[in-house]
Parts: structure tokens; sequence; C-alpha cells
């Protein structure tokens, strides 16, 4: 993958500067998100023990020393950073598919904090339903992608990788070893096989970027094939892709294309990543020698435009990675884009945001969409990208702090205008500023409309097959004035026939004959908030549920917002339609089994431990903890809720006997934690408090919360500590 640089400098020059840099990179020291509102920010030193307890973070595998004792399992660290939310193993789709590679400055940056940072403008990425592989990539031997990749991408149904990688005179020591033998070549793919299980992510790109000699071929070929077969025993339908790098003479020629000089490495794993500066033949040519295999072929595509074919990057009017894209469309191969983190790095115009839509858009209307949701039940969308400044729960604000954490991201829409008076009518986006129902984010709809002329965006494209379900809608609404908001699901059958209903709280006047069938939802008003909760049943037995659209309409005048306009020529002096404003919040969406029971264990049910216990005096009287907490179901029931949202009460010290004291502050939400285990790191504990109660709030698929006051919890005594 650096073979695009040293089309500009020399090795030496190459060296060189990778040295200046690790030594630089080497000497930073990392500044810790704050958990508590209350604690100050911590400042790691430089020399990071792993075994030692601390905010937990994603990190790499840096030695095969470390990979072979399987020290990384023993690590403080290691039972934060596996996914909660598995991929139900299935084959990728007999077509041209999306691989993106990630490599965004070098990898673990805002996204290894697992229990999430404080940047609201992290990278992420959240146009899912264009993707098929993810891999996680950084230049450092073993990358292990952080779980709020995983846990994200799973979500979408996206297979994610890691990166093995061997590179420079280093790659060349680390290849000797590893390819001694044909055992060691077994015993450090058997390594990584069971880092990929243990962690929960689905596989490997393998990317020897070092010249070999030809007799370490064939233990090479014996890792690649080891990897593969143990990969695909312990975990159906994943994956081990290799990169286009050494060729069977061992020669460090990246070949641009597949032919007979990578073609053996690509027989005998699950596809070959080709180098990106291939020329416009070169995919015809490459599906030639892979047959009925051509699919798994992923063509390079540098989003940086090193020498990569069409340029990569993008201008005002195009993307010019779509040139490459629509190449490898009529080669009817896969393609693989790289670093598309250049959006975010360069800074691209206007913002962050507006440029990856827009990007992504255009990669869309080249490659066309992958993946549709919902599919399965329950289906549960807040669009929270995973960032933001406030989080919410149920219209109730818990923290106002900035904050960001992927493993939150929810389903994201593809908003598309599909029917109104104009398409500029109404503004429709993903709203972070604006205050959420759940999570922090929520799409916000602002602009002027007439009455009873709907304004409609398409929000999710799905496949979800009904059979003899009823569904159960509920969505929620914030608005102003007379603004009103519903939604619109489409059905097909197996004929092809297609059935609009909608869900709203209003009939439309003169409306009705756009839709099949009209469901007016029972409302109930969030006392402490301005959230409406609509909720309506919806049986369409046999029909597949395709489409979910928002619906924006005005049913009446409100006197003080109308804005009325006269046509000079109406002899009888009537009004013009009536033309207002409109703003209205959709908080979130869920959709479920009308017979699905939600149940939460109650506080009884569950074991809470604390573990490492650690105390720090700040001032006379004052202090902070950091601790870990653990929680499980007494009955050995391994059973994972999604997310456990993290809560602490300050007690007083006892008084006449009393067990706990009195509550003499708010309940702080501290984070989110998607394993059965938190770690809070210099919790502040003032003079007069005597215990401290950690309160762990499960939430199931569909956004329900358990009720706090039945919620486990694990009381810490810090009297006299």
């Amino acid at each position: 993958m650096l073979s695009l640089l040293r089309a500009y400098i020399n090795r030496e020059t190459l060296v060189t500067l990778y040295n200046f840099l690790s030594r630089i990179l080497n000497k930073m020291k990392s500044n810790a998100p704050p958990q508590d509102q209350e604690s100050p920010t911590i400042d790691h030193p430089p020399q990071f023990d792993p075994s030692q307890p601390s905010i937990p973070i994603s990190y790499p595998i840096k030695t095969l020393e470390e990979l072979e004792t399987r020290s990384y399992f023993e690590s403080f660290h290691c039972p934060f950073n596996k996914s909660s939310v598995p991929l139900k193993p299935k084959s990728l789709p007999n077509r041209p598919r999306l691989l993106v590679c990630h490599d965004m400055q070098g990898g673990y940056v805002d996204d290894k904090w697992v229990q999430g940072g404080t940047n609201p403008d992290a990278y992420a990425i959240w146009h899912w339903y264009l993707i098929d592989v993810f891999v996680y990539f950084s230049h450092s031997l073993v990358t292990l992608p952080p779980p709020c990749w995983i846990n994200t991408a799973h979500r979408h149904g996206v297979k994610v990788l890691g990166t093995f990688i061997t590179e420079w005179d280093e790659g060349r020591l680390i290849c000797n070893k590893l390819l001694a033998t044909k055992e060691s070549a077994q015993m450090y793919a058997e390594r990584l096989a069971e880092l990929a299980i243990d962690l929960g992510f689905d596989g490997w790109l393998i990317n020897m970027e070092v010249n070999l000699l030809e007799e370490q071929i064939p233990n090479l070929e014996e890792f690649v094939s080891h990897l593969t077969h143990k990969m695909h025993s312990s975990m159906p339908e994943s994956l081990v892709i290799w990169y286009d790098s050494v060729i069977t003479t061992g020669h460090l020629r990246w070949q641009d294309q597949l032919n007979e000089k990578n073609k053996p490495f690509f027989d005998i794993c699950d596809g070959i990543f080709v180098n990106y500066t291939w020329k416009s033949n070169y995919p015809d040519l490459s599906a030639d020698v892979a047959g009925d295999r051509k699919f798994d072929v992923y063509m390079g595509i540098d989003v940086f435009g090193r020498k990569t074919f069409g340029g990569g990057q993008w201008n005002v009017d195009s993307v010019h990675t779509n040139v490459a894209l629509d190449v490898l469309k009529k080669a009817n191969v896969s393609a693989a884009i790289f670093a598309p983190g250049w959006l975010y790095e360069t800074k691209q115009p206007p913002d962050f945001q507006t440029a990856q839509n827009r990007w992504w858009e255009l990669v869309a209307k080249s490659w066309g969409r992958v993946n549709n949701y919902p599919k399965l039940l329950p289906f549960y969308s807040n669009f929270d990208q995973g960032q933001g400044y406030h989080i919410s729960l149920e219209g109730n604000q818990l923290t106002d702090a900035p904050w960001n954490n992927m493993s939150c991201q929810g389903f994201q829409p593809r908003l598309e205008f599909i029917d109104g008076p104009t398409p500029d009518a109404i503004q429709f986006i993903v709203d972070f500023k604006e205050e959420s129902y759940n999570g922090g984010g929520n799409i916000t709809f602002k602009g002027t409309l007439e009455e009873n002329v709907p304004f409609t965006i398409r929000l999710f494209q799905g496949e979800l097959l009904l059979d003899n379900l009823h569904l159960v809608l509920t969505y929620s609404v914030k608005s102003k004035g007379d603004s009103l908001l519903g939604l619109s699901l489409q059905f097909s059958s197996v004929l092809s026939e297609k059935i609009m209903v909608l869900v709203a709280p209003s009939e439309m006047n003169g409306l009705s004959h756009k839709f099949s069938k009209m469901i007016m939802p029972s409302q109930v008003s969030k006392m402490a908030s301005e959230w409406i909760l609509n909720e309506g049943t919806v049986a369409m037995d046999g029909f597949m549920l395709t489409e979910i659209h928002a619906v924006c309409y005005r049913t009446k005048s409100t006197p003080g917002e109308l804005r009325s306009e006269f046509r000079a020529d109406n002899q009888d002096g009537a009004p013009a339609p009536s033309l207002a404003e409109y703003f209205a919040v959709l908080g979130h969406i869920t959709i479920k089994n009308f017979s699905e029971n939600l149940f939460f264990p109650p506080s009884t049910s569950w074991l809470t431990e604390s573990q490492y216990i650690k105390y720090s005096s700040i001032s006379q009287g004052f202090k902070t903890v950091s601790l870990k907490i653990i929680w499980k179901l007494k009955d050995g029931n391994d059973f994972l809720f999604p997310k456990y949202n993290i809560y602490v009460e300050k007690l007083t010290k006892q008084v006449d006997g009393n067990a706990t004291g009195a509550l003499v502050d708010t309940r702080v939400y501290l984070g989110a934690a998607h394993v059965q285990a938190f770690y809070m790191s210099d919790l502040s504990i003032p003079a007069h408090i005597g215990s401290l109660r950690f309160i762990i709030q499960a939430c199931a698929a569909d956004g329900t919360c358990q009720e706090l006051d039945d919620s486990p919890y694990m009381l810490l005594n810090v009297e006299g500590q």
C-alpha cells in the first residue's frame, strides 16, 4: 500500500521519513477523554502498560512475540474490545462488491476510546448501505479493529476485517521467523484466527510488503491457506483476502492485476485486493484469470489519488473515484476503495458532514446500493451517527457534553426527496444539535408548506418479509404550530403489487387517493418534554416492507403563523393557497412484532462486582476513585443487551445508623457500555460523601431501556478510604 508513495520518493527517503515520524509518534502522549464531567482529564504516561487498569482503549499488536504468547488476551483492555453485535453468517452476494479500507490518520485516533471520546466531529462512516466489506488498516503488524467499527458495521450487515502487514526491513525479519517452518506458519495463522474469533470480527487482509526468498514461498502459502481454513472452520463465511504484493518468486512486485504471478495466493484464500495503479484493461484481464471467482477480485482505488486509475479525490461536478468505479462495474469485478478518510484529513469544504454525504452519494450513483434495511425485527433507528453534542433518553437530556462513540450509531437513513411542491420546499438533515429523543441524533425538517400539500422523503429501503406478522410502528415527533409528520410504508407482493400505508396523526383532506390505507396512531405525550409518541398497528400478511417514507404536511391554519397571499386577478378576492412555516423533528422509528414481549431481568437477577479500586487524594477531604464494574446474570445466561447506560448516585455519609445516607446530587450519566463491564476513571468524591451507587440500565434492540428503579446496581462504600 506504500507503493503509491514510492512513485514519488525513493525507498531511502521513505525509510528516513518513516523512522523520523515513528520517533515522534512514540514520544507523543495521548489524552484520555474524561468520562465524568467533574473529573480531570487524564494524561497517560508515555509507556503504555496494557496489563494495568486504565480507560479502555483499542490498540494493535506490534510484535510476533506478543502474537505468539497470546499476551493480548491477558490485557486489561481485551474484555472491553469484544464486539457486542454479532453478524449472522452469510455468503457475500454473487455480484460485484464494494470493499472499503479505512486507513485514516494511521488508525486508532478518536475511535480508540472504547467507551467513547469527547470529539463531536470525530471521523466516522455512515453510508453502510453501499458497503459489503470494511477493512480496518494501520501500519502495525496486527491491526485489530476497534469494537465501535465492528459493532456499527455488523449492525448494517457489513463484514469487518483486521490487517496483518509486514513492511520495511523489520518486516523481513518478522517474515524470517514467521516463515521459518511449516509449523511456525501454522502457529501464527492460528493466533490470528483466535483473535478474530474472540473479538468478533470476520477475517483478515494479508499484506506482505517485503521481499522474500523464493524458498520461503511454500511456507507463506501454508500461512495463508491455514489461516483461511481455521477462519472458515471456526467462523463460517469469514474472509481472508490477499493484498497484491509479493509474487511467487518472493519478489515484492505489485502486479496491478490478477495474473499467474499472484494467482496461487488468490487460489488459497477468499479474494485479492489489487494494487491501485492498474490500467483500463486490467480489470477485464483479471476477470478472465479469475474465471467464476471474478467477484473475489477487488481492484484498488486510492481516494488520495496517488497514481490511482481515474485520479481519486473529486471535483465540484463529479467524483474522480467514479471514473474507476465505472470501469470496474463494466468489467463486472469488485472494487476496493482505500482511504475515504481523505475527505476528513484534507478538510474538504464546506464541512465534513456535507462533503462526506455528497462524495458517497456520487459513489452510490456509480455503484448502486448494496444493503437494504429493515431486514429483521425488531428494527430501531434513532438516526444517531455515533457523535454529537448531547445524549437523550426518551426526550430527557442525560448530558450536554460533546461526545463520540460509533458503537452507538443507529441504522442510517438515506434521505431522498420523493414528492412535494418543489424539492427545496423542506430542508431535511440528520441533526446533532437539535435536542434528540434518544441518543444524540434526529432528522430535522424545516421550510414552508401549503395546507394539505405533503412533502415526502425516503428514509429507508427494506427487505422485510412479513408472513403472518402484525407490525407495531412507533415513532417520536416534536413539531411547531400545525406542522405534522407521518410515516408512509410501502409494501410489495410477490406479484409486484405495491401498497402504500400512511400512519399519521391527522387526515390530509383530499389526499387519501395517494395511499391504499390510512391509519391514525394512538398518541402519548412525554410529560417532561415536547415529544409525542405515535403508535399504530399494520397487518400486511404475505407482503414485503420495501420502503419507509417521512411525510411532512399541514392540515389547517394557525393564527399568527399563517402567511396568506392574494392574487390580484382573483375577482372574488379568495386567498391563494396558504403557506406557512414548517418545522418538525423525527426522533426515532421502531418496528416490531405485535406479539413480541420484552423482558428485562429485575435487579435481583444480577450479580454486580467492583474490581481494581484505586483511591487518590486531591485535597483535604476530597478524593477520586477509579474502578472497574462488571455484571452478569445469576443463572449463568450469557445473554448480552446491545447497550447499558451507566449512572452514579452520590450518597451522604451514614447518619444515625442509616445504611446508605441521603442522595445529595442528581443522578449523573457516566457513559454507555456495550459489554458487561465499565471502567470509571477518577470520579470525584467530596468529603461528605459516604457511598456511591452505580446503576446499570439495560437497553434492548428496539431502543427500550429498563426502568432505573428496576435496574441492577453496585454500591461502593467510600467512607474512610
